[in-house]
């Protein structure tokens, strides 16, 4: 793809389970082919995630997609996730269509049952027409079209899969893996993860499991997360191909760290975060600790990964009263449901732990949903549909829920430094008194507010602002009695970058660069053999 390289090219990244890293690979290939001078965009037809970014252009796209446009080196755009699925529940999402959500369905509505939309925003739109009336199956057109106008656009689409190809109750309807794969004739690599072990049984099943219009397009695999000596895993590699006439594409080692953008928001974890604590001991005589509650539902838990990256700064995420005592800070993050998560701070005894610490003058901070809860009432007939319910009280703000959502890439200033987030919330928060959090640089509030050690704002990512990270870090040692000083030099960008270069780096040292290149040039080799017993 030099030279007179053509536009269009492609490749779908697959995997044998969710969470065997097809977001890493996939960010991997964008920032080796941008690196060869390769123009390259990421792109996911449906992703279901409770961590979303806010585009430029004011949409909603899951996060991952936003990592993998930056490991491409291009800004996001709607067109890299047509489909974002946020979970309510165990049975329904909101559905958001070219980064505006269309309504709230149900898990058999979606993919193609009968089960009914839901929720005051169900008939928003002509995308919410079509999703309610042809559900799943009648957003392949677009989740295609936009796929085709990046193809247009770039020389190479990187397209990353969802779950798995082989999940034949779901084959009918899928826009994600092969459904979108056999309507654009792009190629596939299945990625699998070692380090569970049952990767070769995984590698075949899938492949067997899937009709033989689709094992055409399977190009072959990628071996992700081994630990060891290749020359071991070799001769399965070869008995691999030799059942499945599919070769092996690469093999990447277990790397820690990785720091990439997770998309199940429903799972705690801290492998978001780009550096660990104990990597780099503090600057000053003391660390900070920080307990993140982990409330229901939480949303963009990637928030606190600028924190984390911080040296001496420990992170936990906690879900018990007793964890918040030895916290220097305790912040509250968004969720999808902030009333659940208010009764759920209850219920485990969290909310009285909060009061106890406001009263105390130790530091929290609400973020988004957690902002939310710490005002004096919700009034709430969209999310919850709960009504008017009494929140924590612990700072001047009152919060209405409305049908139309705030998507917004807002810049200010905050503690004396330039701050820049990104807000995604449907509530809408009138402050009536404490101090102003963030404002335009003039005096103005912008948004949140402060009162004593309690900080309150809407903005995702506000910590990703250095200068303004490090001032908040002094404000919380200082309220907390501690002798910790953030490190004067951390760039949280300049971090990030290292980890996406990385992500490269796995793919150009334990890849076949050439032969990748050749399938997204190319497309899959014709003659791949069928794999019995194939789609029932």
């Amino acid at each position: 793809m030099s030279g007179s390289r053509r536009t269009g090219g492609g490749l779908l990244v697959a995997g044998t389970t969710s969470d065997a890293g097809k977001s890493v690979v996939t960010a991997g290939i964008c920032r080796w082919l941008v690196r060869q001078g390769v123009k390259v965009a990421p792109f996911k037809g449906q992703n279901m995630s409770l961590n979303s970014f806010v585009t430029r252009e004011g949409a909603e796209i899951g996060r991952a997609q936003a990592m993998q446009a930056q490991a491409a080196r291009v800004e996001p755009t709607a067109l890299m996730n047509p489909v974002l699925l946020k979970p309510g529940s165990d049975r329904s999402s909101q559905v958001v269509l070219m980064g505006r959500p269309v309504g709230e369905l149900s898990a058999r509505g979606f993919f193609g049952g009968s089960g009914p939309a839901a929720g005051p925003q169900s008939g928003a739109a002509s995308g919410g027409r079509a999703l309610h009336g042809g559900r799943q199956e009648a957003l392949l057109s677009t989740v295609v079209e936009c796929l085709e106008e990046l193809r247009g656009t770039y020389d190479a689409v990187i397209c990353e899969g969802a779950g798995s190809p082989a999940e034949i109750n779901l084959r009918r309807t899928d826009i994600v893996n092969m459904g979108i794969a056999r309507a654009a004739s792009l190629p596939v690599v299945v990625v699998g993860d070692i380090d569970r072990g049952g990767v070769f049984a995984s590698f075949f099943g899938t492949t067997a499991l899937l009709s033989a219009e689709d094992q055409a397009l399977v190009a072959g695999y990628i071996v992700n997360k081994f630990r060891g000596d290749v020359s071991l895993l070799e001769p399965g590699l070869d008995m691999l191909e030799g059942l499945t006439g599919r070769r092996t594409y690469g093999v990447l080692p277990f790397a820690h760290g990785l720091g990439i953008d997770e998309e199940d928001g429903l799972r705690v974890s801290l492998r978001g975060a780009v550096r660990e604590s104990v990597v780099a001991p503090p600057v000053g005589e003391d660390v900070l600790r920080v307990a993140v509650c982990a409330v229901p539902l939480m949303s963009n838990f990637t928030d606190v990964d600028a924190l984390a990256a911080e040296p001496g700064v420990v992170v936990r995420f906690v879900d018990r009263a007793e964890e918040l005592v030895d916290a220097d800070l305790v912040i509250v993050p968004g969720t999808r449901g902030t009333v659940r998560a208010l009764e759920w701070l209850k219920e485990r005894g969290l909310a009285g732990a909060l009061l106890r610490r406001a009263a105390a003058g130790r530091p929290v901070l609400g973020i988004c949903g957690g902002f939310q809860l710490l005002g004096e009432h919700i009034e709430d007939e969209v999310e919850s549909r709960a009504g008017r319910v009494p929140g924590l009280g612990l700072l001047p703000v009152r919060v209405r829920f409305a049908v139309d959502k705030t998507l917004a890439r807002p810049v200010g200033e905050a503690l004396g430094e330039p701050v820049e987030g990104y807000e995604i919330h449907h509530g809408v928060a009138e402050v009536s008194g404490g101090d102003t959090f963030i404002s335009d640089g003039d005096g103005h509030s912008l948004d949140g507010c402060r009162v004593g050690a309690v900080w309150g704002t809407h903005w995702h990512g506000s910590l990703e602002s250095d200068g303004f990270r490090r001032a908040f870090l002094r404000e919380v040692a200082a309220a907390a009695g501690r002798r910790f000083v953030p490190a004067p030099d951390t760039s949280f960008g300049v971090l990030r970058e290292e980890q996406l270069d990385r992500l490269g780096d796995l793919i150009e040292e334990h890849a076949d660069t050439d032969a990748l290149l050749r399938l997204i040039e190319s497309g899959a080799p014709s003659g791949l053999p069928f794999i019995a017993p194939g789609a029932p």
